[in-house]
């Protein structure tokens, strides 16, 4: 369904139309909503506070933007709000993105035979047929998430959970697609660093 039928569809106010919404986006905006705040009760919140924006302002969308753009942009407002309150959200100016994305220790050095190689082959990872999505595996993928700053955790789960196109998320947060890039690989490295450390210390242990 097009957003323009969409929402002449929610502006009549049918229920339908907006069950199906609600089911069918609230699982990701929970989890968008988690990246902000403290506890899983507190993002629910954020999400039932979303909707009822939405509904209050539904006549007043101009359509500037796609329909679940405006949505998320109402959901992450809000959750930045409650991640204030409970102080788990600092300013994105204090956020320092820069860095390597790689230890620059895991590759040899200029004046080496073969500068800019590994020293050792990263430990091979399980196919998914092995359980590489297994709870413990998605604990550990979710902690991971909790330690990347703020810029860098809402793109990739933007991009990589959600499926959000890149215009999409430059739109939503206000970005530029070379600095989307640069932040999607940020993570992105950082969260392979993290299931490396994991399935190194599985196999040490096996």
């Amino acid at each position: 369904m097009t957003d323009d039928a969409l929402l002449e569809r929610l502006r009549a106010g049918d229920e339908d139309a907006f069950g199906a919404l609600v089911d069918g986006w609230s699982g990701g905006m929970l989890r968008l909503a988690r990246s902000f705040v403290s506890t899983e009760e507190s993002a629910a919140d954020v999400v039932q506070e979303t909707w009822l924006a939405v509904i209050e302002g539904i006549d007043r969308f101009e359509g500037r933007s796609s329909l679940k753009t405006w949505v998320y942009r109402i959901l992450t407002n809000t959750a930045k709000r409650r991640g204030v309150r409970e102080h788990k959200v600092v300013p994105m100016s204090s956020v320092d993105d820069s860095g390597p994305t790689v230890d620059p220790s895991r590759f040899r050095p200029a004046g080496d035979p073969f500068p800019g190689h590994w020293w050792d082959f990263p430990p091979a990872w399980p196919s998914p047929e092995q359980g590489l999505l297994t709870a413990e595996v998605r604990t550990h993928l979710t902690n991971a998430l909790a330690e990347l700053p703020e810029r860098q955790r809402l793109v990739v789960v933007l991009r990589d959970v959600e499926g959000c196109p890149y215009d999409e998320v430059c739109e939503l947060l206000g970005i530029t697609p070379a600095n989307q890039r640069v932040l999607l690989h940020r993570a992105r490295a950082f969260l392979r660093g993290k299931l490396e450390e994991y399935y190194r210390r599985e196999g040490d242990d096996s």
